[in-house]
């Protein structure tokens, strides 16, 4: 599938329907969902990891030429400073918002603090303000007094929801510290990226394997019995991504062979155990044995799975270079045909009939991220 298919989707679909539609532009914020009508879905929150990732993609999509959306997408930031941080007097950033604009949730979220120090790198990188990085570097310090753990790692909520720690907001953590490192040249930041990667490869990660658990006790250890322990494919493909990201910005890190060595490991037992070998369709959820826990697929493990096709392409892999127009074809075909005119299935079940009734918003930082690394690629 040629690169000008996904140019085309995204330039004159995709992100014109987010940017339209999908915004608010009374309060200034995106919306979350979206009908498969293209209407768009009223809810009694609006979450900030939400508005986190559109105002990322939209500043990250006027720096790859495909439209004029970062003033846009700066003026969402600005409210969403506003009225999500510290906005009850507290350090941090609170959950989400009610329809009256106030707090709705007060809880601190790590998931949300990551994408919300995601979106500030990508505000600077599009604008060059160095207030951008003020609030990134204070957002930071402010993420260590709220979730910071005596074993090592973050707590995931304050108040905590349960005593169950997860990998996920850490990748995202790990990502946004990278992002910040990549557009400051701030060491600050990369202490930071090397700490997370530190622990993946101590705690998250199964020795000798390219297994990455998604839960874990207080201590760190996996939470459930041998063979019981959930992966997720799109989550070892993100991995893998990203410790090949760090080894770009940091070649010279004392770490780096056991980094790239993990890295290829996690895209191997990802496509080894969670793809499909006829339809190159990602599962959603796997044991560490590799044993499919669920069958059913959503859209971002499928372009996460694209991305690191693209990038181990672009290294001289010839097999991710032959599945990539495979997996392409999937995409535009399965999950966002033509009849939905830039829209998306978020989740199939195995047959391949759709388990949602809208779209949600989020699903693009996802897309746009495995899309552009393709379309990077020669």
């Amino acid at each position: 599938m040629p690169h000008d298919t996904w140019r085309l989707w995204l330039s004159q679909s995709a992100l014109p329907l987010w940017a339209g539609i999908g915004f608010d532009s009374g309060r200034r914020l995106f919306h979350e969902r979206l009908t498969f009508e293209h209407q768009p879905i009223e809810l009694p929150e609006l979450r900030l990891m939400v508005q986190a990732r559109q105002v990322s993609t939209y500043c990250r999509a006027e720096l790859d030429g495909f439209c004029k959306t970062a003033a846009q997408s700066l003026e969402c930031l600005h409210e969403v400073e506003r009225r999500y941080r510290r906005s009850d007097g507290a350090p941090g950033w609170i959950f989400s918002l009610g329809p009256d604009g106030r707090p709705a949730d007060r809880r601190r979220d790590l998931y949300a603090h990551a994408f919300i120090l995601f979106a500030y790198g990508w505000a600077y990188r599009v604008s060059h303000d160095p207030a951008y990085l003020t609030v990134a570097r204070e957002t930071t310090l402010e993420i260590d007094q709220i979730f910071l753990t005596q074993q090592g790692g973050y707590r995931d909520t304050v108040p905590p929801a349960d005593s169950i720690h997860r990998q996920n907001p850490h990748m995202h953590l790990l990502e946004a510290y990278l992002v910040l490192f990549d557009v400051s040249g701030d060491s600050f930041y990369l202490d930071y990226a090397r700490r997370l990667v530190a622990l993946a490869l101590k705690h998250f990660i199964l020795p000798g394997t390219g297994m990455l658990l998604e839960f874990f006790d207080s201590a760190w250890e996996p939470l459930q019995a041998a063979g019981h322990n959930r992966v997720e494919p799109g989550h070892l493909f993100e991995w893998s991504w990203l410790f090949s990201e760090f080894a770009r910005l940091a070649p010279a890190d004392p770490d780096i062979t056991a980094i790239v060595h993990a890295s290829k490991k996690l895209a191997e037992a990802a496509l080894a155990h969670g793809v499909d070998a006829d339809t190159l369709a990602v599962c959603d959820a796997i044991t560490e044995n590799g044993v499919r826990l669920e069958e059913s697929t959503r859209i971002w493990p499928q372009t996460e799975f694209l991305r690191i096709l693209a990038r181990r392409a672009r290294g001289g892999d010839t097999k991710a270079a032959g599945f990539i127009e495979r997996q392409s074809r999937l995409f535009f075909e399965n999950y966002a045909p033509a009849r939905l005119r830039g829209g998306w299935i978020d989740r199939l079940d195995v047959h391949g009939v759709a388990l949602t009734d809208h779209m949600p918003a989020s699903s693009l930082y996802h897309i746009y991220g495995g899309a552009i690394e393709y379309l990077t690629t020669a």
